[in-house]
């Protein structure tokens, strides 16, 4: 029995799951590499004012390392990176990691039927096994509009928050309604002049039911463990009855649409005009689902004007609109999202044959439960293509993507070449999948979870339980080469 490599590309939520298995299971020949200075994925990255989950933490958190100690329900950005610095201390993560060091390329070998990972040092690293862990939610996404680069102020992304510009006192246009957004408009409105949100298209805002945890919880979920279970447990099943709401009843989706409803016009109450602005005209689900307290209150206020005429250019002093009118601004906010359906991009990935990863998913990525990839032996993907959740926790996912890679390399421990998933396998698993998908409601307009081709290559069909019941290794799903 042999003891396979491994290259592990990332240190969020994905990247630390899959060591931790392998760990667990007494591999240790693993190489971890991370273009940034520490771990912490997308909460080490996004450090905008406001940033938070809006998943409540018991259940965004690992099932086998519980924190009795999150300071909110919906735990702030600070408080979920202080935990993964805490897990991946914990289980002896940094041993393995080559911090500020990016992949540039990785390509099979079938002569030798290893992985060479190259990096932006110009190392080259050989191990058996590739395990992608870099997410779906990494590189920040810019609309194309005429003159952007001409604008003569700060402009920066959410993600990439400039925390050395003074918003002080400023003229800001934001420009983009997403998950972000809504976070860090609350916490900039007070401070600015003028707020001009540009909105092409509005989200539902559920409430969020958040709440501070006091000492009192803090001392009973430490001393009773199993309190801290039923809370995780309960919110697991609210955010699968969002699930079965979007996927299969229509009545409790036209529930939760009602719920929305009555939220957004009592916070939208005191501006007149206001709420005819920010109620969505696409079916409830769609897109995603944001929750917030404070984000409509915000919109509310005198020094904040939505715009949701289309934007037809920026020129060096500010935002020209379809209607001809210039809005004048300081500084630019891009709070429009990732891109998402750009899989491991910007990494060059090689398998059998030199097919390159990027030609083969050039009208859409596909994986066996997101992933296994054919023609790609032994290469291996943490929250891939249609393993994105449309209200739970992506940490469910990962942990069962995590068994499955711990299953899969005990297999592959155990023969004498390298595991390639069936391309039939692979071939009705998708067709299966893309079925449930087209029928589903995020077919019904455009969103991050669909591609320009308008295939979904984010969600998975089904809820969370269904994934961990059915994705599971199995053998026969696999051939053996290069034996």
């Amino acid at each position: 029995m042999r003891s396979p490599s491994v290259a592990v590309i990332g240190t969020g939520f994905g990247g630390l799951a899959a060591v931790i298995e392998l760990k667990k299971r007494g591999y240790d020949d693993i190489v971890v590499f991370e273009k940034a200075d520490d771990v912490g994925g997308v909460w080490r990255e996004n450090t905008y004012p406001g940033a938070a989950c809006d998943v409540p933490s018991p259940f965004y958190s690992y099932s086998y390392e519980p924190n009795p100690r999150w300071p909110h329900r919906f735990s702030r950005q600070p408080a979920i990176l202080d935990y993964i610095r805490n897990v991946a201390d914990k289980y002896d993560v940094r041993r393995h990691v080559r911090f500020s060091t990016e992949v540039v390329s990785a390509a099979f070998d079938e002569s030798t039927g290893k992985w060479t990972v190259e990096t932006d040092h110009g190392d080259a690293v050989v191990v058996d096994v590739l395990v992608s862990a870099v997410g779906q939610l990494s590189r920040p996404s810019y609309p194309d509009i005429e003159g952007a680069e001409t604008f003569e102020g700060p402009a920066f992304h959410s993600a990439l928050w400039d925390h050395d510009v003074d918003l002080a006192g400023k003229r800001v246009a934001v420009i983009g309604t997403g998950a972000s957004a809504v976070q860090f408009v609350p916490e900039i409105q007070p401070e600015v002049a003028q707020l001009t949100l540009f909105q092409r298209s509005a989200p539902y805002i559920h409430a969020r039911p958040d709440r501070e945890f006091s000492e009192l919880h803090h001392q009973v979920f430490e001393k009773l463990p199993a309190a801290l279970q039923v809370e995780r447990g309960y919110w697991y099943s609210r955010t699968e009855s969002l699930g079965i709401a979007l996927l299969h009843s229509k009545a409790l989706s036209t529930y939760f649409e009602w719920t929305c409803k009555r939220h957004m016009k009592k916070q939208t109450k005191a501006k007149a005009g206001l709420f005819e602005k920010i109620w969505p005209t696409y079916t409830f689900g769609c897109k995603r689902v944001l929750f917030s307290n404070d984000y409509l209150p915000a919109l509310a206020q005198p020094n904040v004007e939505v715009e949701t005429e289309r934007i037809t250019g920026i020129t060096p002093t500010g935002v020209v609109t379809a209607d001809g009118v210039e809005h004048e601004t300081d500084v630019i906010i891009w709070g429009t999202g990732f891109k998402a359906t750009e899989f491991l991009a910007p990494m060059s990935i090689k398998g059998a044959g030199g097919r390159d990863l990027h030609d083969v998913w050039r009208d859409g990525a596909r994986a066996y439960y997101g992933i296994s990839v054919p023609h790609f032996p032994n290469l291996f993907v943490m929250y891939g293509p249609n393993t994105n959740t449309g209200g739970g926790s992506i940490i469910f996912f990962l942990e069962t993507q995590a068994r499955y890679l711990g299953d899969y390399v005990d297999h592959l421990a155990d023969v004498s070449g390298q595991l390639v998933v069936r391309p039939e396998v692979e071939q009705d698993f998708d067709e299966r999948t893309q079925e449930r998908l087209n029928d589903s409601v995020w077919s019904q307009c455009a969103s991050w979870y669909r591609n320009e081709n308008g295939r979904v290559t984010t969600n998975w069909p089904s809820l969370a339980v269904q994934y961990k019941a059915q994705a599971k290794f199995d053998p026969a799903d696999y051939e053996v080469v290069g034996q």
